[in-house]
């Protein structure tokens, strides 16, 4: 069974930082795609971030210049580096790994995040 394993989530300030961290197997690291995805009350899911095998990233734009998404290789856990946090960014955010070669993803339990003075 695939298991991403999050955590660092919290409640802190605008203008604050926060990391978040998804813990999962060798063979998922090594393979697939990894990212971070939001769902805030009331909308859509949204990607906020990933990061191929090979290192690629791509970011949201509400999020470019802010976020930092990184791989840890020695310990198979993918860090979301969040700054400059906003009000707008409060929202449960998910890990996901997603297969380049199959229709495959895989979901995290998600870990909430709130902005607020």
């Amino acid at each position: 069974q695939v298991q991403l394993v999050e955590s660092g989530g919290g409640l802190v300030q605008p203008g604050g930082s926060l990391r978040l961290s998804c813990a999962t197997s060798e063979s998922i690291f090594s393979r697939y795609t990894l990212g971070w995805y939001r769902q805030a009350p009331g909308k859509q899911r949204e990607l906020v971030a990933d990061i191929t095998n090979r290192g690629s990233t791509r970011y949201a734009d509400s999020v470019k210049g802010r976020f930092t998404i990184s791989r840890d290789n020695a310990k198979n856990t993918v860090y979301l580096q969040m700054d400059s946090l906003k009000p707008e960014d409060t929202a449960v955010y998910y890990c996901n790994a997603r297969s380049v070669s199959f229709p495959i993803n895989y979901w995290g339990k998600g870990t909430l995040v709130t902005v607020s003075s």
